[in-house]
Formats: C-alpha cells, structure tokens, sequence
C-alpha cells in the first residue's frame, strides 16, 4: 500500500524549484504526494487544485472573507465619491446621509489606521492561511507531514498531533540567523518543535552543523540545492535582445536584486573592467537604486537590465554569458553558510563564475576548479577576478569544461536517491 505524503510550503509553488523537486521525486518513488500551498488572486490563471508530475497541488486562499469584503466596500465607496464629486447635483440629497454616516465613516477611517499602524490586518491574513492549511492536512489519512521551512512547521506538528504519523522538518534556509528574521521568537518556536520531528533535512553541512550545535541536537541529513541536469541546447540571443556588441564578453548577474547580493560591489567594479557588458537579469527591491546608481555613474553604456524571465527559459539567457556572478556578501550567517542555486544555475550552462569566499561555495568552485573566488566586499578584487578571466583564455576554457563536468556530479540524479533514503528510513 502506498504511503500518502501531506507536503506544506508557504509561497504560492509557481517558482520553488526545491520542492518541484522533493515532490517529482516523491512521486516518482511511488508515494502519493499532497502539496498544500497559498493561492494568489493576482494570478487569474492559477488553478486551487492542480496535478503537476504525478503529484497533486492544493492552494488554500490567501485572503479572508471579511477582508475581501471590506476591500469590495472600499471600492463601492470611491465609485460613489468620484461619482458625486463628477455631479455636485447628487451632494445634495446626499447631505443628510453624510451627515448621520460621519461618525461611522471616521471610525472605520481610524480602525483601518490602526490595523495598519499595528500589523493586525496582516497577522489576522496569515492567520487565516495557517488555518486553511491545517483544515486542508487533516483532510485526508496522511503517513508523513513535510513542512518546508519554520512558517509551515507548526501546521505540520498540529495536523501529526491528530493522524499521529510522522513529522519531517525540511529546513532550506538559517531561520535564526537571515535577513527580515529579526527577534527570538524564531529561535525559542524552532527549539520547541524541533524536539518533536522525527527527521531533519537542511541544505547544506555548515546550516547542519550550526543547527546541531545551536539546539544540542544530532545533525540533521543534508539534501544539498541541485538542479536537475540539463544539457542547455537552445539559446535566446542575448546580443540582439539586449542591444550588445557582438565582440563585447557578457558578464550576468541573474536572480533577485535584493540587499545583500553583492550587486553594488559589482557596479562599483565595473569602471575597472577591461571589457564587457554587464547583464543584470531580475527584479527586487533594490533594483531601482542600482539602475540610479548606474546613471549617476554614467555607466549605462555598460550596463544592461532584463526583467525577470521564467525560470524555465533561464538557461537559455545564462547560455550567453561569458562569465557568470555570485557575489553573496556576509551580512547573516544564512548568507555565509548558503550554496545557492544560482552557482549550479551557471555552472549547468557552462558558465565559469565569480563568486563569493564562503566555506560551502568555495568547496565547490574551487575543488572543481568551476570560477575565481573572491572577498566580495573589495570591488577591486571583484575587478580583478573578472579581468583574471576576460584575459587568461586559456584558465577560462579550463574553468569552462571543468563546469561541464562538475555537472554530472552536482545535480538533483544523484541527490535525490539520499533524499528518498531519508523517507524510507523514516517510515
């Protein structure tokens, strides 16, 4: 009899690779696999229920009805007022109305202020998505309970409280120790429930060991961020669509453009290069200061920005890259210990690398001798990686072929087989 597998994660699952992953697997080893995850009404395409590689996806809804409702009330009352303010003939009738719904309309003025003011608004949303999950876990007879990260970890403990199977903890990032995790709360809730799992994964062995000594624990297992292999054939012309002289290098930097990725050191560097054009493929928060900082530099003629593309269509942008970034700066120790998928990303593409001198990335890069290492908080030791590269040919066809090699090792094929032996040493 199949073993029926309740998986939780806290994003919408348009774009998490991981648990893509994790589930296929899953699913390819004969489980029947449920994935609860949170429905986005931005996104009118995206189904509640849907069956993606053997396994099937459950979205529960973001939003509550009161606050769907209000925001339907807010609507209807911005209509009105454009409406009578487009005819002042209506404001007349309307006087007396306004009159006796002043005081209603200034207290729901300062109750929608203070749930602003005090985030009550959004603690009661993501309530609400902690319930629907749970609601959706119990439904059915589940063996296993998989909670991805510390946010869908209570929901996993809760429903195992009531079908009393097994409760496996998948840790991808350093809760305690990351960027917008600020406070104890993180480390006495992990604490609590990480006494009360039957396993533990995390991504890589320096996360592992940290968490082992942090919580006087064993080490938890270790399924290492792999892609899937791929042999990238095709290629969207980057020269063309990007305006890119055929005989400059491109040098990428693709992923989120956020705090903490190096992404100012390498404009910083970028008047030291001694050629190429710099590729930036991505948004986030910070991408508006960095176009800012490209102006005020007067280096656009050297600089290129691609919004976000699909992540299937990745590897074929990547394919055009003379060099690729992974400059993780060391602003938490979820940084310092990470082995991110943007370094496998380029190397699937045969694309050496710039990268940052952190234990995990440089086990890699430097035992298969895949890019140059460098301290990404020196701009012109960035600079001098990449002029190591543009102009030693040979150490870059090196670098090149030694990528096409080292991805036959580090890929998701041959990881995946400790993943499933994680699970049947569970059951």
């Amino acid at each position: 009899m199949n073993k029926n597998i309740c998986m939780f994660v806290w994003n919408h699952f348009t774009n998490d690779a991981r648990v893509l992953r994790e589930c296929t697997a899953l699913s390819e080893a004969g489980y029947d696999v449920d994935l609860i995850c949170i429905h986005d009404p931005a996104d009118k395409g995206l189904p509640m229920e849907e069956d993606i590689n053997g396994f099937k996806v459950k979205r529960v809804k973001r939003y509550p009805d009161l606050y769907l409702k209000s925001k339907k009330w807010r609507k209807s009352l911005s209509l009105l007022k454009k409406k009578v303010m487009n005819n002042k003939l209506l404001l007349i009738p309307l006087v007396p109305l306004g009159i006796i719904a002043l005081p209603l309309f200034i207290l729901y003025k300062l109750v929608g202020i203070f749930l602003k003011k005090t985030n009550l608004m959004k603690a009661y949303i993501r309530f609400m998505i902690f319930i629907r999950m749970i609601k959706e876990g119990l439904r059915k007879d589940y063996d296993i309970y998989h909670s991805n990260d510390l946010n869908t970890l209570p929901q996993g403990y809760i429903c195992n409280i009531f079908k009393k199977g097994k409760l496996i903890y998948d840790s991808h990032e350093v809760q305690t120790d990351r960027t917008g995790y600020v406070g104890k709360q993180y480390y006495y809730l992990e604490k609590f429930l990480i006494k009360r799992i039957d396993k533990m994964i995390m991504t890589t062995d320096t996360r592992a060991d940290y968490t082992a000594k942090l919580y006087n624990m064993k080490k938890p297992m270790v399924v290492h961020n792999y892609p899937f292999y791929k042999e990238v054939e095709d290629k969207i012309d980057l020269y063309e669509l990007a305006d890119i002289p055929k005989e400059e290098p491109i040098l990428l930097y693709q992923g989120g453009i956020q705090e903490g990725r190096g992404i100012e050191k390498i404009v910083e560097s970028i008047p030291y290069f001694d050629r190429g054009i710099i590729v930036f493929i991505g948004d986030g928060r910070l991408k508006p200061t960095i176009v800012n900082m490209v102006k005020e530099m007067e280096l656009e003629d050297k600089v290129r920005f691609i919004p976000k593309v699909p992540v299937n269509d990745l590897p074929k942008y990547t394919k055009n890259a003379y060099l690729g970034f992974q400059v993780l700066q060391n602003i938490c120790f979820n940084h310092y210990s990470t082995l991110s998928n943007k370094l496998f990303e380029y190397m699937m593409s045969d694309v050496p690398v710039i990268a940052s001198d952190f234990p995990e990335i440089k086990k890699i890069v430097d035992g298969e001798k895949t890019g140059i290492i460098v301290n990404t908080e020196d701009s012109d030791e960035i600079a001098k990686g990449v002029n190591e590269l543009l102009n030693d040919k040979e150490k870059w066809n090196e670098y090149k072929l030694n990528c096409e090699r080292a991805k036959k090792i580090y890929n998701w094929e041959n990881e995946k087989k400790k993943f499933i032996e994680i699970y049947k040493e569970v059951i």
